[in-house]
């Protein structure tokens, strides 16, 4: 029997639902979401696996200008994106008409698939769908084009179809077991940062990163110490919150879906740092595990 694996890297803006999609394929939360811009900071592999095919979804930040060193990082994930696909995953939203045309001119020079996902469709009139069909059937001439909702599932089974019709033939990339190729640090830390995100406002979530000190697997519990670094002192005391409430409750939401996704109980551990202006030194962000090389 031919087996067939490939590598279906999702391009979009950003708070398009492209790690919403991607989760929903997978069938697990690798990739986190929140309604903020800038959620996904590192290319995260999801993969889909059977006795016929195996499918790398490449979950990446999504396209914007860059204002400080993190977000250069972000972009060269991105390029990177663009050039090891089998298969393209444009995910845009509904009304979204602001395609980046240096990125859609690399995606079309690739000369692969393309399959673009107009997404949050639930969220508008079947009018307006058909104006955003049009509109990206002039962007990606010969892109097979999908509504669908992320959130509510439509359309998922007829975007797995067109990314099977499209994948190559070849062996397995990765063993069938294997889910992503992050370890359970990053996804833990990832987990934190998510909340972080859901938790604060204005500029204090995007200035935080999350390294897990230590990640220790005894016999009934999963211990874990980790370290939220803010750029300034001032964010630190908002982090933490008056007798330590926001840091409790941040806690207390990561525990439970860390708690979820490793089926063990969990003693979550967390403590407040500062790393002044972390996300435009170099060094910090190489020590943040932010390289492309």
């Amino acid at each position: 029997m031919t087996h067939k694996a490939g590598f279906v890297n999702i391009i979009g803006r950003p708070n398009v639902g492209k790690s919403t999609l991607m989760n929903s394929l997978v069938g697990e939360r690798l990739s986190i979401i929140t309604n903020k811009a800038q959620t996904t900071r590192h290319r995260i592999l999801g993969i889909l696996s059977s006795d016929d095919y195996q499918v790398v979804f490449s979950d990446t930040p999504g396209i914007l200008e860059p204002n400080y060193k993190l977000q250069e990082f972000m972009m060269r994930e991105v390029e990177g994106s663009l050039t090891d696909a089998d298969i393209f995953l444009y995910v845009t939203e509904i009304g979204e008409h602001r395609p980046d045309e240096r990125i859609v001119k690399r995606i079309i020079d690739s000369n692969v698939p393309i399959i673009l996902v107009i997404n949050k469709i639930d969220t508008s009139t079947q009018e307006k769908v058909m104006d955003d069909i049009e509109f990206w059937k002039g962007v990606f001439p010969g892109a097979v084009i999908i509504p669908a909702s992320a959130k509510e599932g439509f359309n998922k089974e007829r975007v797995l179809e067109e990314i099977l019709a499209n994948l190559p033939e070849s062996p397995a990339y990765y063993d069938k077991e294997d889910l992503t190729d992050r370890h359970m640090r990053f996804i833990v830390a990832e987990i934190i940062r998510e909340k972080i995100l859901l938790t604060y406002d204005k500029e204090v979530p995007y200035s935080t990163e999350v390294v897990i000190d230590s990640y220790l697997e005894e016999p009934k519990l999963l211990r874990i110490s980790a370290i939220i670094y803010c750029s300034r002192e001032s964010q630190k005391p908002i982090l933490i919150g008056e007798g330590g409430r926001m840091l409790k409750k941040v806690g207390t939401h990561a525990r439970r879906d860390i708690e979820a996704f490793t089926g063990r109980k969990v003693f979550l551990e967390m403590n407040v740092k500062v790393a002044k202006d972390w996300r435009d030194d170099p060094r910090l962000l190489r020590h943040f595990g932010y390289n492309n090389d």
